[in-house]
């Protein structure tokens, strides 16, 4: 329900199901006398089902996709039509045994079976009574076993209290139907025809929202009150779950409500007084009317333009208001109202433009692609939303360049890092002295069309203060149902901003409103591998430095090798802004030589980098064989990429406690306390004395002090350094790990995983230790970043022990 999901029986393709399949959709009481006098066999095919419970009179459709399940299915289909359905104790369980199946089941008639398309095979069954395993007799080739059948105690329908609790499950299930948008009509038509009280009880614990095992324990529930009252108490929580979400939905949408009521709040303008025996300045009043004839103008606007221009006739031309409305018809004049450039629609030529002008950024450019061909095939459709979110330097900015030329659109580009002004946004009332339009529309006048590509720097650098909020501002601009009546407070009306394609840039998400990011489709490019920034120093870097500093290719050659030293020794960053500024070092130390007549090899050499670029400075980025216990590599996101993290540990002696530096945030810290925590629950597994923790205070701390860190990712890598301390074991070599980890040892998925496999990279770890939960991120990566690693999945702490802590003692291990 969230709650009820009623089966609807006319889409289970019920027709032409055999006469002898007694089918009862829903039961009645003497349905129900019948089935009960029914003998069940000594022996029957058992099927397991995955995540489904059957109850007795039920009806469902079941894919089967083993061939286990599948030749039962055909079997029994050609025989008595009879089958055993229980249900797994773990669904992933791919081959069940008897140890992975609840023995208490349902007896199943077989109505019809579907030999579907994709090969698997759906068969619609009918619950009959309850059974229980006594003993399996065979599982190949499927599953047999005897059985007798789970009696159950139904009380008399002249019980008044089971009467009751059957009234308040309809009156229930009425309401939910009510509330719930999501549940067909047909399901009241349903609950009101059933007469019979255990299959109605049945019917509604089949359909509610319920985990396996929680159904199972209602179906093992023998006493059919018991079961009833199970049933209502379910049912009652879903309710309530379902009324706060509608609670909650009713005062989003009051609140969004008045929020865009706040949007279109603006003052009258004041009463403008008429000075009597000012000059009227026809000719300028006339040369304003004749540019405003040649304008493709509404009525709307032209009548307002002409209101506005009569105000400023009426003008004394000496007043301070006369110059801000001679300003305001300028700027009207000057807008480009529905003035739009011509897209170009040559896919293959916008493919070549983006491939030319940016390596890599697949998603980015695809993206881009998509938007062409959907405008192609229907031109008045809105303009997408992108936001480009990423670390800096990986091109972000300098993409809507390459767009804009893609599809033949004009380019403007405006900064937002440290705005703090709404009026920036929105322009300033013209009752004030020195008013002006916002900057949106300042830049739309600038670029001449109302549809150019604009790119909106930094979002996420939007400042709040006593001026306004400028991300709220944003709400407006970057709404595609609000934008196509732009509100700036100089023009004073509506201007149209839907067919501007706009494409934000950012850093870090986290410190955009929520509200303004939802309203932006999130496209995320990460940073570049060390093969990607050689080949984008290749082809468009070195290039570029050259021609800026009045050089040729013939004037200095770097080669793939130096390139990659370069990449490795001297930048610490996902994207390439600092790799540029290296380049250019070399670039001006040929150009020196050059002007000064110096004879130099045009062909760098290794000796040539470390003589004008200085020793290589990030030796430390690449992972050492440490031989001290404790000391293990980490893997971090941070809002300029990934990176590495040493967690280092020691013991001292003093009273247990526990020491943790390196700037780090609350959550980081609570991370430390449960690693400690879980050593000492654990201490027998790891063959660490008790008594050690007593005697020696740990001190744990990642370098860098000076950069804050946060976040529960280091998790395992402080639990791994705890347990390397304590044991005075080596880690393994080349090896970094990543995850949360819980109370109860369990190690749960993070994010930046892409970040965090080019930073190990970077430093040329080899293996990567990962949550389970995180192999579905490895798969949405290209191959091309995995290439040299090795992924191992885990789901608990003495997995990653295993895989990390080896059991040969560091050098010269202390006595504990």
């Amino acid at each position: 329900m969230g709650g009820i999901k009623f089966t609807n029986f006319d889409n289970l393709s019920l027709q032409g199901i055999d006469d002898d399949a007694e089918l009862i959709p829903l039961l009645t009481p003497e349905d129900e006398e019948e089935m009960n006098r029914e003998e069940l066999p000594e022996t029957l095919p058992v099927l397991p089902l995955r995540n489904t419970v059957l109850f007795p009179g039920v009806v469902i459709p079941i894919t089967a996709g083993r061939d286990k399940s599948i030749n039962l299915i055909k079997d029994a289909n050609h025989g008595s039509k009879t089958i055993g359905v229980v249900s797994q104790k773990d669904e992933e369980t791919e081959n069940p045994g008897v140890n992975d199946i609840n023995t208490l089941g349902t007896v199943a008639r077989i109505l019809r079976v579907l030999q579907m398309p994709d090969g698997n095979t759906t068969v619609i069954i009918q619950g009959k009574k309850r059974f229980e395993i006594t003993e399996v007799l065979t599982e190949k080739p499927y599953m047999t076993a005897t059985i007798r059948e789970a009696q159950e105690v139904r009380p008399d329908y002249s019980n008044k209290e089971f009467s009751a609790i059957i009234d308040s499950i309809k009156d229930l299930a009425y309401k939910i139907i009510k509330d719930n948008p999501n549940i067909p009509s047909e399901a009241n038509f349903a609950i009101k025809n059933i007469q019979s009280h255990s299959f109605l009880v049945n019917f509604v614990s089949s359909n509610l929202n319920l985990s396996v095992s929680e159904k199972q324990r209602l179906l093992e529930i023998e006493d059919l009150q018991e079961r009833a009252l199970a049933t209502l108490k379910f049912m009652n929580i879903e309710l309530q779950k379902l009324e706060l979400k509608n609670d909650i939905q009713s005062k989003v949408r009051n609140d969004m409500d008045q929020q865009q009521r706040e949007y279109f709040l603006h003052q009258q303008m004041k009463t403008i007084q008429e000075e009597l025996g000012g000059i009227s300045y026809e000719e300028e009043v006339d040369e304003m009317r004749e540019k405003a004839k040649k304008k493709k103008w509404g009525k709307k606007i032209a009548e307002h333009f002409e209101k506005e221009l009569a105000k400023m006739q009426r003008m004394n031309p000496q007043v301070a208001e006369y110059s801000i409305q001679r300003n305001y018809l300028d700027l009207f004049l000057d807008l480009p109202w529905d003035e739009f450039s011509k897209d170009k629609f040559d896919l293959k030529r916008a493919q070549t433009i983006l491939d030319r002008d940016h390596y890599g950024l697949e998603d980015v450019k695809r993206r881009i692609i998509e938007y062409l061909a959907v405008l192609k095939l229907r031109n008045d459709m809105k303009s997408p939303i992108l936001c480009l979110y990423g670390p800096p330097g990986v091109g972000k900015t300098s993409l809507g360049k390459s767009v804009a030329e893609a599809l033949g659109r004009e380019y403007v580009r405006m900064s937002l890092g440290g705005l703090r002004d709404e009026a920036e946004i929105r322009g300033h009332r013209k009752t004030y002295i020195g008013a002006m339009p916002g900057r949106i529309l300042q830049s739309i006048k600038k670029a001449g069309t109302s549809n150019p590509v604009f790119i909106l720097d930094e979002i996420d650098k939007l400042s709040n203060s006593h001026q306004g909020d400028p991300s709220s501002a944003m709400l407006e601009v970057l709404d595609p149902e609000q934008n196509s009546e732009f509100y700036d407070n100089f023009l004073e009306m509506g201007y149209d901003l839907s067919k501007v394609m706009f494409i934000a840039t950012a850093n870090n998400l986290s410190t955009i409103q929520p509200a303004l990011r939802d309203r932006m489709e999130i496209i995320n490019v990460t940073g570049y591998t060390i093969e990607e920034k050689v080949q984008i120093a290749k082809r468009h870097l070195l290039p570029k430095q050259l021609k800026e500093h009045g050089l040729t290719p013939k004037d200095l050659k770097i080669g793939k090798a130096q390139l990659e030293k370069i990449v490795e020794g001297y930048t610490r960053e996902s994207g390439v802004r600092s790799l540029e500024k290296q380049l250019a070092k070399m670039v001006r130390y040929a150009a020196k030589n050059i002007a000064t007549e110096e004879a130099y090899d045009i062909r760098v050499s290794d000796a040539v980098i470390e003589k004008v670029l200085g020793p290589a400075r990030l030796e430390r980025d690449k992972y050492e064989n440490n031989e001290v216990a404790g000391v293990v590599t980490g893997l971090a996101w941070t809002a300029v990429g990934g990176d590495i993290l040493f967690i280092e540990s020691i013991l001292s002696k003093g009273k247990g406690t526990l020491n943790i530096t390196g700037n780090l945030g609350k959550v980081m810290k609570e991370s430390a306390t449960i690693a400690l925590e879980y050593i000492k629950s654990n201490s027998d597994d790891f063959g660490i004395d008790p008594e050690v923790f007593e005697r020696y205070n740990v001190h744990i701390h990642v370098p860098e002090g000076a950069t804050p860190k946060d976040g529960p990712s280091a998790g395992i890598t402080m639990l791994t350094s705890l347990v390397s301390l304590f044991t005075q074991r080596k880690v393994k070599k080349s090896l970094a790990m990543t995850g949360e980890i819980t109370l109860r040892g369990k190690v749960l998925p993070v994010g930046g995983i892409k970040e965090k496999i080019l930073a190990a990279k970077r430093a040329r770890i080899k293996e990567i230790i990962l949550s389970e939960d995180n192999r579905k991120d490895i798969q949405e990566i290209k191959e091309e970043y995995l290439k040299g690693l090795t992924f191992h999945y885990v789901t608990d702490m003495s997995e990653v022990i295993d895989l990390a802590v080896t059991k040969q003692k560091v050098r010269n291990p202390k006595k504990l």
